[in-house]
């Protein structure tokens, strides 16, 4: 007789596999199972104590009486008035039916798992170890066996969102636990519907040094990003929707007392709001332009002979010195002039400002109709930390703002629905695109916001705006 192949499980009998199923069958619902045990002992204790029977061997008793048939409906009636009470709070009929939600979730995402059939998980055990409700959907936790890894779910989350009928499907593996998993389960696209308010719009003031929020992910969770020590990048075609989350960073610097603003508006018109606010507001001029570039790298390199005096390598939030904000909008009129001379210096100007600038405390935040390799060299693009696309017109416009290679990858702006203005990819840091809405602000929220920052300023001696056009002296208050 010849036995099982060595390293092969014994193959389970009939009678087992009925045994094994059905098991699994009650652990699977053993939360709807418990709510029903629930009722049926409150019930059960319902009649017993209609029967008026107490004492440690009264139930068994009481189960074997002949009244025990006619206390048994007035308990029930009892227990349904009861429940049907409890389920008239909100947050009771809430936690119950999230409750029943998670658990059918969970069993939806198992029931996915065996359906694909992934020879990896093939006689092993997924043990969903939470699952939460999101904005988009749900986010489950799972620990994998022995023999799987993340990968193997990342490739077959298409699969996994058919077998569930779902919108997205994305896997994530935890940073400190290769056995551990994130799996995203979206229901719904929280990038489409109306437009999204500013999630600082009714904030008092602001602190730049804070993360900013500027959209929201796929997910429905916020996304936020910091700015101190670090410059921004944002191209798209007109219309794309780049314009609201220019202005959302720049209110959100205008609504701290603290930031000096400096406008470079092509539009002439983009950033007016501001103008009133801010130490220097250059118009549609190139060699303004240059020229106001030129005294912010004084104020560059005046700060770092006072960081030098101070003993310090970059500025911190407790030493008093403002952060500079340099918004420039329609960079592409800036730096294609006609004028190779200018070009060149405007560039070069940028480019030290970008690259020297973070310690000092100047931010860069530029942005462009035109993403193309002439208006953003990549010697310049590169220095951006932080760059945003909205919709471009072909996936090598997309690169020139991400950086080359990321359209391949599956991140083109270029894929981006026409429709969905403020949608676009944001790479942070070391991070990959993330794609997200910006928020919207209207001209009333804009007015009503520009109002607030000026009452804010007013109240904080020493650090309100110098006045349009001009830069502040070198030797005070850098």
């Amino acid at each position: 007789m010849t036995g099982p192949t060595r390293g092969t499980p014994p193959r389970a009998n009939a009678g087992e596999e009925i045994l094994l199923g059905l098991g699994r069958t009650v652990w699977a619902f053993r939360v709807e199972l418990g709510i029903l045990g629930i009722l049926a002992s409150a019930w059960a204790v319902g009649t017993w104590l209609l029967l008026e029977r107490p004492g440690p061997h009264a139930l068994p008793d009481a189960l074997d009486s002949p009244a025990f048939g006619d206390a048994a409906q007035p308990a029930a009636v009892m227990i349904a008035a009861l429940a049907v009470a409890a389920l008239m709070f909100r947050p009771t009929r809430r936690g119950l039916g999230g409750v029943l939600a998670r658990a059918s979730t969970r069993r939806r995402l198992l029931r996915a798992l065996t359906r694909i059939d992934l020879p990896v998980l093939r006689d092993r055990i997924v043990r969903v170890v939470k699952i939460t409700r999101t904005a988009a959907g749900w986010r489950a936790r799972l620990l994998l066996p022995p023999g799987a890894a993340a990968d193997d779910l990342d490739k077959a989350a298409e699969r996994i969102a058919v077998a569930m009928r779902l919108r997205l499907v994305t896997v994530t593996r935890d940073r400190h636990d290769a056995a551990l998993i994130e799996v995203r389960l979206d229901v719904r696209d929280p990038l489409a519907g109306p437009p999204l308010p500013w999630a600082w719009q009714d904030f008092p003031a602001t602190e730049l040094r804070r993360p900013v929020p500027v959209a929201i992910d796929e997910h429905g969770e916020l996304v936020s990003i910091e700015l101190t020590e670090r410059n921004l990048l944002l191209g798209g075609e007109p219309g794309a929707g780049k314009s609201n989350a220019l202005q959302a960073l720049t209110a959100a610097a205008a609504l701290d007392p603290t930031v000096r603003l400096h406008l470079f508006d092509g539009k002439l018109v983009e950033l007016a709001t501001w103008a009133p606010l801010a130490d220097t507001v250059i118009g549609p001029d190139p060699r303004a332009a240059a020229e106001a570039l030129t005294g912010l790298r004084q104020i560059m390199d005046s700060r770092y002979r006072d960081l030098l005096a101070r003993g310090q390598r970059k500025i911190s939030a407790g030493d008093g010195l403002p952060l500079h904000v340099v918004v420039i909008d329609e960079l592409a009129l800036f730096v294609n002039t006609g004028d190779k001379k200018l070009d060149g210096e405007i560039a070069n100007q940028l480019r030290d400002l970008v690259s020297r600038g973070r310690a000092a405390g100047v931010i860069v935040l530029a942005a462009t109709q035109k993403p193309s390799a002439d208006v953003i060299p990549s010697h310049i693009r590169d220095l951006f930390s932080t760059r945003w696309a909205m919709r471009c017109a072909t996936p090598q416009a997309s690169d020139t703002i991400l950086g080359q290679g990321w359209a391949i990858a599956g991140y083109s702006a270029a894929n981006i629905d026409a429709a969905q203005r403020g949608v676009g990819y944001l790479l942070a840091e070391g991070d990959t695109p993330t794609r997200c809405r910006a928020f919207y602000l209207s001209d009333t929220d804009l007015t009503a916001l520009a109002a607030r920052a000026t009452g804010i300023r007013a109240k904080a001696p020493g650090h309100g705006p110098v006045g349009p056009t001009q830069t502040e002296d070198s030797g005070t208050d850098l």
